[in-house]
């Protein structure tokens, strides 16, 4: 763990920061997905998952600074499986001047322990195909990948 680095449960007071850092995760996906809409775009509902009983959205802090961000939601897995809910993963994001220095794994692990207490036995997360590094930190962070998504356009 990095000295002086706290996570915590996101709260109101950090929606601003937590907007910056969405349009972040936009910014760092969109090369990778030609379907993303024109900016403006936004794909979290922010105040709800600050909210929401099943979501819990964590920010990482090095003293009075957010540096990171992720949340976990709860989900109902699909009725053949052996589980029958999992913990959805997203939002992670770090500041750049910030990565590479474990921030985003200590996140993942305070996900997971968050998850477990919830009596969740799977976690799974979506990660764009060509974004390297991003595979690279989740198996880091003992992630191994199991799907692969397909798209066509039909045009």
């Amino acid at each position: 763990m990095i000295p002086q680095l706290t996570i915590r449960t996101a709260t109101p007071d950090d929606l601003p920061t937590l907007r910056v850092f969405e349009q972040g995760v936009i910014l760092a996906e969109r090369p990778f997905d030609p379907t993303l809409g024109p900016d403006p775009l936004h794909y979290y509902d922010l105040e709800g998952m600050i909210t929401a009983t099943h979501i819990e959205l964590i920010v990482a802090m090095l003293g009075d600074e957010i540096v990171g961000s992720g949340y976990t939601r709860i989900e109902r897995g699909r009725p053949y499986l052996k589980h029958q809910y999992h913990a959805y993963v997203g939002f992670m994001y770090v500041v750049p001047q910030h990565r590479g220095k474990g921030i985003a794994n200590a996140v993942l692990e305070a996900l997971q322990q968050w998850s477990v207490k919830q009596g969740i036995t799977e976690m799974q997360l979506d990660v764009y195909y060509e974004n390297t590094p991003a595979i690279k930190a989740y198996e880091k962070a003992g992630f191994i990948k199991h799907l692969v998504t397909m798209r066509k356009p039909a045009t």
